[in-house]
């Protein structure tokens, strides 16, 4: 007797993960991801506000950084899971198929910093001060993205006999190697569990510490991935491995290990959170136009010069025309001269 005859509960998957709207197919896993990013660029507005920015600014940054994550999340993903497209069998094209799955989170977090530092620069304003507003929303906007991974019924973990294992379809199951019935670690919603109690834990640690200068987005990875590091050994979908361990499990020891120093580091050099959100400080913009304004009053000053009556030194034509009076002056005071004999 199976698993799923034995134990009364269990977490069934979605019968269909697409509907059609005459041609149109919307899928789940698209769905989830806009909601996802939808919910953090609301977050990521206020915690902005909160910090003395210009809501709208956040909008403007994320037309950077969302295109950019998306490329770099499927980019990463067919480098890491090559076979399904360039394998044996594969089909290339696939690797365009976004709306079938497939995004990962490390290439677009890489390419995403690299919109929205475009975007950042364009308004004016620091990364890390952007980046501690996102933190927070990037993580819910990650647990909302797992449930297309539920509605696609994959990526889930080995398997199970805890009341809340994950029943998929027979083919599915078979599929992964084990008999129709088959349990499964819902590895789905350990992550959701797990990213949602971390956002918590990002927007209590930064209103009690005030952290700043970028230390809640380096907490955010330490977070992440210290919770991707168990969850991905859970998981059995294929995926290529290094000394016995998955490529997903060394990139979170690495990347988890580097924010932790990352995080401490700028915690000893800049305690507290910074003063101003710009990417020029205010006083240093006022002594900038001083001097603009200082450099425009030379120029008027040098101007007038020029223009006294008189003062003709500085203008060769005037020059010449005092040269020319004095000759005709000498030279009336000589026929006087001459008269008076």
């Amino acid at each position: 007797m199976t698993a799923a005859a034995l134990l009364p509960a269990a977490i069934p998957s979605p019968s269909q993960g697409v509907w059609h709207l005459g041609p149109l197919p919307v899928r789940a896993y698209a769905l989830a991801i806009l909601v996802g990013i939808v919910v953090a660029l609301v977050m990521t507005q206020r915690r902005w506000k909160e910090r003395g920015g210009d809501p709208d600014q956040v909008l403007e940054i994320t037309f950077w950084a969302v295109p950019f994550g998306i490329v770099g999340g499927r980019v990463y993903h067919v480098i890491t899971s090559p076979d399904a497209y360039f394998g044996e069998g594969g089909e290339p094209l696939r690797a365009f198929a976004i709306w079938e799955g497939g995004l990962g989170i490390w290439g677009a977090v890489a390419l995403g910093a690299v919109g929205a530092w475009i975007g950042c620069r364009k308004q004016g304003v620091r990364l890390d001060s952007f980046a501690d507003a996102l933190a927070p929303g990037l993580l819910v906007a990650q647990a909302i993205g797992r449930l297309g991974n539920w509605f696609n019924q994959e990526l889930f973990g080995g398997p199970t006999t805890l009341p809340w294992g994950l029943k998929v379809d027979d083919a599915v199951a078979i599929a992964a190697g084990h008999p129709a019935g088959t349990l499964f670690h819902p590895t789905f919603l350990y992550e959701m569990v797990w990213n949602l109690a971390g956002a918590a834990l990002l927007v209590w640690a930064d209103r009690r510490f005030r952290l700043g200068r970028g230390r809640v987005f380096w907490l955010y990875v330490v977070v992440y991935t210290s919770g991707r590091l168990w969850i991905e050994m859970l998981r059995i979908d294929p995926a290529h491995g290094f000394l016995g361990l998955r490529i997903n499990v060394w990139t979170s020891i690495l990347v988890g290990l580097g924010a932790l120093v990352a995080f401490v580091v700028v915690g000893r050099r800049h305690p507290g959170r910074e003063t101003t959100l710009l990417l020029t400080p205010p006083s240093q913009q006022d002594d900038e136009q001083d001097h603009e304004q200082i450099g425009d009053g030379r120029l008027d000053e040098h101007q007038q010069d020029a223009d006294r009556p008189g003062d003709h030194a500085r203008d060769p034509d005037h020059a010449l025309d005092d040269e020319t009076a004095a000759d005709e002056r000498a030279g009336s005071s000589d026929e006087d001269d001459r008269l008076t004999r």
